[in-house]
């Protein structure tokens, strides 16, 4: 059963998939819309420009049917007068034009927007198979394509018919009106059977295009298993990512045992944390911490200092508090500034004990250290990260490579 679930397309496409059916040149498309647009821009275009419109077609019928005797049997005249009645007629189809062009390049945009695309030219000869062809035929689309395209013919013909019908007196009265007032009525005429046009029409494309959507997006559908895949191919194997997290972490820790070194004072818990401060006075408004770790690299922290003689100091409640509020490379929060005060001061009498002599310093013990800043010992995500590390040899040997390689 989970396999046959898996074989179904129930999910819904992905931004990746999407995108690349649209470089295939697969958009959302609505006929209808399109036809509604043309319809509404030519109707617009009639009623809007309908005086100027009437004016070029009088001009133009007056340009054919008058003439002299002379013209009858001259050719070119002719030719002459049919070039300017067609000018004429020109003139006055040229803003309509103009609109229904407009429309049909903007209309694109309210779906699926302009898209060129050369592999829609890309010949593809699976579409010759005869079987796959009755099959979309037979198909539930092939009747809701039909359905649409009845349903659009019965619109249009029953709002053209009844209008012209319920208007039919008018029509015949154009014979016996003049000129200039048969034409103006005339383009009124058609301006608004087109106007009751667009209005049956825009009922089709309002039902046509949430269809179109719907049909496009369930095309697009995907299998459970192609929407993991994907994942995987787009963010990478998990594991491969731990991985690489593992190295990058190794790496970075590595990094940071080069300043242990250089670290004024290591202050310890004794066992599960090692926190390395720095200061140099005159160039940092503050000690930053330049390492830290925790179990076996609070060990190995330990274990540098130590081999540099970098002195370790045993200060619990103060290790766990820098451990925890203090990023590397940062300084410490003003809270802590007296408890390290104390830790450096200990520090330097401790240099000078070892370069002049006289009385040992006491090792302090009690600092004050806010009871908010000490969130206890090592949590387990802190723990799972560095046993991973330590367990993993991949990172420990890609480490050692990276750190050989930096050197």
């Amino acid at each position: 059963m989970a396999e046959d679930s898996d074989l179904e397309k129930t999910e819904s496409a992905t931004p990746r998939r999407l995108q690349k059916a649209r470089e295939e040149g697969q958009i959302v498309r609505s006929r209808e819309l399109s036809t509604f647009a043309l319809l509404s821009a030519g109707f617009f275009g009639v009623w809007g420009m309908s005086s100027s419109i009437g004016e070029h077609l009088q001009q133009m019928l007056r340009a054919s049917f008058t003439f002299d005797h002379a013209s009858v049997f001259e050719t070119r005249r002719m030719l002459i007068g049919a070039g300017a009645a067609g000018r004429e007629g020109l003139y006055a189809l040229l803003p309509i034009l103009a609109f229904t062009g407009a429309a049909a390049l903007l209309s694109p945009l309210a779906l699926g927007g302009w898209q060129l695309s050369a592999k829609g030219l890309e010949p593809k000869f699976n579409r010759l198979n005869p079987i796959t062809g009755l099959g979309k035929i037979f198909s539930i689309n092939g009747p809701i394509q039909l359905g649409m395209s009845l349903a659009k013919t019965l619109v249009v013909g029953l709002i053209g018919g009844t209008a012209i019908w319920n208007r039919r007196e008018e029509v015949l009265a154009l014979a016996t009106q003049p000129l200039h007032l048969a034409l103006a009525n005339t383009v009124h005429l058609i301006a608004v059977c087109c106007g009751m046009t667009v209005a049956g029409m825009f009922v089709i494309a309002a039902l046509d295009v949430p269809y179109q959507l719907w049909q496009f997006h369930k095309k697009l559908r995907m299998t459970k298993e192609e929407v993991k895949r994907e994942h995987r191919e787009s963010e990478g194997d998990p594991h491969v990512k731990g991985r690489i997290r593992a190295q990058q972490r190794a790496i970075a820790r590595r990094r940071m045992m080069t300043n242990v070194p250089k670290a004024d004072v290591v202050v310890t818990n004794p066992t599960h944390f090692a926190v390395a401060l720095q200061y140099t006075d005159g160039e940092m408004r503050a000690p930053k911490v330049v390492a830290k770790g925790v179990n076996l690299v609070a060990a190995r922290i330990r274990e540098i200092a130590a081999e540099n003689n970098v002195p370790l100091l045993e200060a619990p409640p103060l290790a766990r508090a820098l451990y925890h509020n203090v990023e590397l490379n940062r300084e410490i929060p003003g809270p802590l500034y007296g408890a390290v005060a104390e830790v450096l001061a200990w520090v330097y009498q401790l240099r000078r004990f070892k370069t002049e002599g006289g009385e040992k310093p006491v090792t302090p013990t009690d600092f004050d250290v806010p009871a908010e800043l000490d969130k206890g010992g090592v949590s387990d995500e802190e723990a799972n990260e560095e046993a991973a590390d330590t367990l993993n040899p991949a990172a420990n040997s890609a480490n050692d490579d990276a750190s050989g390689a930096s050197a």
